[in-house]
């Protein structure tokens, strides 16, 4: 189970990403939305009925429709999504049900779909990807 403060950590681990938002956090690296609270609208609700989480929800970047597409089909019901993103490259995640190697995908993959692409280049070359294990 994921908190806030995971959130938080992750993000703000990650260079020149900011917080802003008090009760409604967001993450943003140079004013590129990465990750955010995302609490369920009454639309949202609505098309989700009773499968809607009771509990926290984060909005998570991704780089394309296509990666979003992969989430969903990976990681679903943890990772969901709403009319009201339709067309836009970004998912919803279940905070409760999320792991923390998850959740740090999630958030890393965000920040690089977001950065400017000479710090994400240097982030990359710092944190090579594991081979195929």
């Amino acid at each position: 189970m994921a908190s806030w403060d995971d959130v938080r950590r992750l993000a703000l681990a990650l260079p020149e990403t900011t917080e802003e938002g008090g009760d409604q956090p967001s993450w943003r690296v140079r004013r590129k939305l990465v990750v955010w609270a995302r609490p369920l609208r009454k639309g949202d609700l609505a098309h989700l009925g009773p499968s809607a989480p009771a509990g926290p929800v984060l909005g998570v970047r991704t780089s394309d429709l296509d990666a979003k597409a992969e989430l969903l089909d990976a990681e679903g019901p943890v990772v969901f999504t709403t009319p009201h993103f339709d067309g836009y490259p970004s998912v919803l995640v279940r905070l409760d049900d999320a792991d923390q190697g998850l959740l740090e995908e999630l958030i890393t993959e965000a920040w690089l779909a977001q950065a400017p692409k000479r710090l994400a280049a240097a982030w990359r070359a710092e944190h090579p990807e594991p081979g195929p294990g």
